[in-house]
């Protein structure tokens, strides 16, 4: 995917382009860049995104924001899974948000991006006190010379699919109903880093992979599918959350690979949430602690029928 920092420098080409902050990429999002990717396909232009970084309840409300569901990265990769071949990300600052609906029309979509055809959903909302929409889009595509098209919910079991949504079933436990509106589990990436190898002295070395997602969607104890390894998903259980027994402040993955011994220190994993076993908890010792893992290890072993 070729990425872009900012509007201040137009992109080389005419674009399609589909406007989110995609956070999570669920099905929702997977159907738009689709429908996206099938207009560039006629158009013969590149599919490209517009996203925003941070998240704009970031900027407006960095106490009460919702935990992000993916980083940067995590979703730039999905997106371009999903067929995107480009993506603008604008830096979401004082600026930024200033900007009126037709400011933002002007400078950043015909300017910025020279969209030819526009895809947004149908909540999408813009500009300085969000007063952009949908009709103001279709005025402006007459006058600039791009035409606009929204595309409405995704719905699952009457469910409309939504980040909040996704958030919520994290949040509860459900990683069955995450994932169906995800369209595939819930996914964490990231390196495996040195740790304090505290793992291995309770008999369960782990991959120790430092992410940034703070705060987190979800914590607790969980069985995991590991990709970067090798063409197979590889089982596994993990601990995602900050570790109070051993006094951790920062979110911290930790992965237990079963049946699986090798070095993979700076590997890029992709780690699948696929049920959860237990709440994140503090125990009064190393003993109670480690007979707690040898549970949670042979309950994940059971789930994947090991």
């Amino acid at each position: 995917m070729r990425v872009f920092r900012g509007h201040s420098r137009p992109v080389p080409s005419p674009v399609v382009l589909a406007i989110g902050n995609f956070d999570g990429v669920h099905l929702g999002h997977a159907a738009l860049v689709q429908q996206l990717a099938a207009a560039a396909a006629r158009l013969q232009l590149a599919p490209t995104v517009l996203t925003f970084e941070p998240h704009p309840r970031e900027f407006f409300a960095p106490d009460s924001a919702p935990a992000r569901l993916t980083t940067l990265r995590e979703k730039l990769e999905l997106l371009a899974d999903c067929g995107a071949s480009q993506a603008m990300i604008c830096p979401f600052n004082a600026a930024f948000a200033a900007l009126s609906a037709d400011e933002f029309i002007e400078q950043v979509l015909v300017r910025g991006l020279q969209v030819k055809h526009l895809i947004i959903g149908d909540d999408f909302r813009f500009g300085r006190g969000r007063t952009g929409d949908f009709a103001l889009l279709k005025t402006a595509g007459k006058r600039f010379g791009f035409t606009v098209e929204a595309m409405q919910s995704v719905t699952v079991d009457g469910e409309r699919v939504s980040s909040s949504g996704v958030r919520r079933a994290l949040a509860a436990g459900d990683m069955k109903h995450a994932a169906a509106l995800l369209g595939r589990p819930y996914m964490i990436d990231g390196s495996v880093r040195h740790g304090d190898k505290i793992g291995r002295q309770l008999g369960f070395a782990t991959a120790n992979i430092r992410i940034r997602h703070n705060p987190l969607p979800m914590t607790g104890v969980f069985a995991v599918e590991v990709g970067g390894l090798g063409e197979e998903l590889l089982p596994g259980v993990a601990n995602l959350g900050i570790r109070p027994t051993l006094g951790g402040t920062r979110p911290l993955l930790e992965v237990h690979l079963f049946d699986f011994d090798r070095d993979i220190y700076g590997t890029h994993l992709s780690v699948r949430f696929v049920h959860k076993l237990r709440n994140e908890q503090r125990f009064p010792n190393f003993d109670a602690l480690k007979a707690q893992i040898a549970a949670d290890a042979a309950a994940a072993r059971a789930f994947f029928k090991l």
